[in-house]
């Protein structure tokens, strides 16, 4: 695979590249967990740079520092809009005002007018609805999505990381209610990090939904800067305690399998980005593999993993490491159902 090879998106019939250049790492703001943004001007030169290598999608949201990816992204594709397969994503708070998030119908008209605001466009390719809202009916969140199609606002739209009931429920719904169905859900995904491969891939398949994987460096523990030296974890494992935790026994087995998968990767003489994006790329059910790179340098490393095939042999030792359908920790699928994560959803 490489990036003049397109995947087709889902049952959409549109071709994407195999990797799609996300962007939360872009702007002037406070930026996304990994820390802060990518200044404006190197955002656009490193949008260019993806553009020019043969990437044609790009997956942005209107969380990311607070509107200015999407700024960002919309002076960036001046010009060459229509080459541009152009995914963003509503949910997340956009101000103080607490009505000024979620998935119901007053949000989300309000938020893709933002949107294409800030992105400088008539039409979203794909509009994905950045995480669930309990609180909100699944039904008022597709029908309005429905009629943003019929407005021309929206060509598709999809979710990120719905759980599998969520997902089927989301295809029933539309189809008994003859509605437009999602197209597309985003999941995190890497050697690291496979729960998805137990339902939510398949019944990607099932339904014919493109799948965004995203990353395929699971966070940074597939850097390469995660390997034991004499028995012990490397520096940057302690750099970043509130998400490098290796206190308790899940994320201790983690770093044996990030050991593990580096010294796999110098066996086989290859960088461990690219048997990282290889892998990723490999599963049938994805579409494309999200990438985040904050700097030139870390877009092209990406391209040229882009390039990497990875054997059945190869792939086999990656799951004598991590068994497929493994996560090690919880927080690692994306999102926490509240039932699990707020004890007073289980006590009424």
């Amino acid at each position: 695979m490489s990036l003049n090879e397109l995947r087709v998106f889902g049952r959409s019939g549109t071709p994407v590249s195999a990797l799609t250049l996300g962007t939360m790492n872009f702007g002037e703001g406070t930026g996304g967990p990994s820390g802060a943004p990518t200044g404006a001007e190197e955002s656009i030169r490193i949008i260019h740079a993806a553009l020019d290598a043969g990437i044609t999608a790009i997956d942005t949201a209107d969380v990311y520092s607070q509107g200015q990816s999407e700024q960002v992204v919309g002076r960036a594709l001046r010009g060459r809009r229509d080459d541009v397969f152009l995914a963003t994503k509503f949910h997340g708070q956009m101000s103080a005002n607490p009505a000024h998030c979620g998935n119901s119908r007053r949000w989300i008209t309000q938020a893709v007018e933002g949107s294409l605001r800030r992105l400088q466009t008539d039409r979203i390719d794909l509009y994905q609805a950045h995480r669930p809202d309990y609180n909100t009916d699944v039904l008022e969140t597709i029908t309005t999505l429905n009629d943003l199609i019929r407005q021309g606002k929206i060509l598709y739209y999809g979710t990120s990381v719905f759980t599998p009931a969520q997902l089927v429920e989301a295809q029933w719904l539309a189809t008994t209610n003859h509605l437009i169905p999602p197209l597309g859900n985003q999941v995190p995904y890497s050697m690291l990090v496979r729960g998805n491969e137990r339902d939510v891939l398949p019944i990607a398949q099932q339904y014919g939904l493109g799948v965004l994987a995203y990353g395929p460096l699971a966070g940074g523990w597939l850097s390469g800067s995660f390997v034991l030296e004499s028995g012990r974890p490397a520096t940057r494992v302690h750099s970043l305690p509130g998400r490098y935790d290796i206190s308790g026994p899940s994320s201790e087995r983690k770093l044996l399998a990030a050991d593990a998968l580096a010294r796999l990767a110098d066996k086989l003489e290859l960088p461990l980005v690219d048997l990282a994006v290889g892998f990723a790329l490999a599963h049938p059910a994805i579409s494309s593999v999200i990438i985040g790179p904050r700097s030139e340098e870390h877009l092209y490393a990406y391209l040229r993993a882009a390039g990497i095939r990875l054997g059945e042999d190869v792939l086999d030792a990656i799951d004598d490491i991590v068994p497929p359908g493994t996560n090690f920790v919880e927080r690692d699928a994306g999102a926490i159902v509240p039932a699990i994560e707020f004890a007073e959803l289980r006590r009424r």
